[in-house]
């Protein structure tokens, strides 16, 4: 008996073992046609196990950049969309850029000096007091 936690690791584990054992059988076929219509029936299948990916728009390109991720980028076949590469799928986004203005206090802290002055343009000194303390009430 073989465990799962001694057999390799899988790169998508979304479709399956089975996939990927026919991914890596699929790998050992020399015939480029035998390939090319293995790849195809692979393809397939990996449709019909995930559904969801049928809402997205091009799920067909997903699918493919799929099939040559749990390859390893080894697969050799004609495929119609553009043949994904190792370093295309590590590049790291780059960084955000975070605000420059200065954090006073926290967020509430914030939120009340905005309220506060927009009380005291809209309303009298008197009512912008109650309101006020009604706030630091809560």
């Amino acid at each position: 008996m073989q465990y799962n936690t001694a057999r390799e690791l899988m790169p998508i584990r979304e479709y399956g073992r089975g996939v990927h054992d026919m991914v890596k059988y699929l790998l050992t076929i020399e015939d480029k046609e035998t390939r090319q219509k293995n790849a195809e029936a692979i393809i397939e299948v990996m449709a019909i196990l995930s559904p969801q990916l049928k809402n997205i728009e091009d799920y067909q390109h997903k699918l493919w950049d799929h099939l040559y991720l749990i390859s390893d980028y080894k697969l050799e076949v004609d495929c119609p969309y553009p043949v994904p590469t190792r370093e295309v799928k590590q590049q790291k986004p780059a960084p955000l850029p975070y605000p420059k203005q200065k954090l006073n206090g926290t967020t509430w802290v914030s939120d009340l000096k905005n309220y506060t002055s927009r009380l005291s343009k809209k309303q009298t000194r008197k009512k912008s007091k109650g309101i006020f303390r009604y706030w630091l009430a809560l």
